[in-house]
């Protein structure tokens, strides 16, 4: 689909598998999410820019490439996206954290909004928005309203599982996000569930129900 890079990295579809069997273990669950988010996050920056700085190595003085501008953000919807959010934060530790508060009301599968806490000058900084589902896509599009509402402008969506029909609706409402993910599955049932899918990514990580 337009919009949309498929992560199709061996490690990566190996790990999505063990998560996705009903009898994996919350805890298994949990480190499986924050494996594959470092693997994802490898992909979804393997093209930031870089410039050039003078370091001395212990042999002698040399132009090393370093990364160019600003920390970028990792904006967590809340509260699976704190799954994949601890991942990424062990390949990048420097990065800042956003957090949205977005819940998927089960009745209406509407997003509600009731948390939002960002660093500064997200207009100069490279966004990467985590969750590990895209289903309706209604939460992951609220959730993208209000980074571009605070002046984000360069901005990536990463997720475990996406559903075509989310796809689409994200892929409309913010045609200039790229989204990336594991897996692109079959659709989703009549409870906006994506099948075959995983089951909910946070009950599955925190055992709740």
């Amino acid at each position: 689909m337009n919009g949309v890079t498929v992560i199709d990295h061996p490690l990566v579809q190996h790990k999505l598998t063990i998560m996705r069997r009903k009898e994996t273990s919350t805890a298994s669950f949990r480190r499986l999410l924050r494996e594959i988010s470092t693997l994802l996050c490898y992909e979804v920056t393997r093209d930031l820019e870089l410039t050039m700085e003078t370091i001395e190595t212990p042999l002698t003085e040399m132009q090393a490439p370093v990364l160019e501008g600003k920390k970028l953000v990792f904006a967590s919807i809340l509260r699976a996206g704190n799954g994949l959010l601890e991942g990424m934060l062990d390949l990048v530790p420097s990065a800042r954290v956003s957090h949205v508060g977005v819940y998927r009301d089960h009745d209406t599968l509407q997003a509600v909004e009731y948390y939002f806490k960002a660093p500064e000058s997200l207009d100069e900084r490279l966004v990467i928005v985590v969750d590990p589902m895209l289903a309706t896509g209604n939460s992951s599009i609220a959730a993208v309203d209000k980074l571009k509402e605070r002046g984000a402008r360069n901005i990536r969506f990463v997720c475990l599982l996406a559903a075509p029909e989310g796809v689409k609706n994200f892929v409309e409402a913010h045609p200039d996000v790229q989204v990336y993910t594991a897996s692109l599955d079959s659709h989703l049932n009549e409870k906006g569930y994506i099948v075959p899918g995983l089951g909910d990514a946070g009950d599955r990580m925190y055992g709740t129900k």
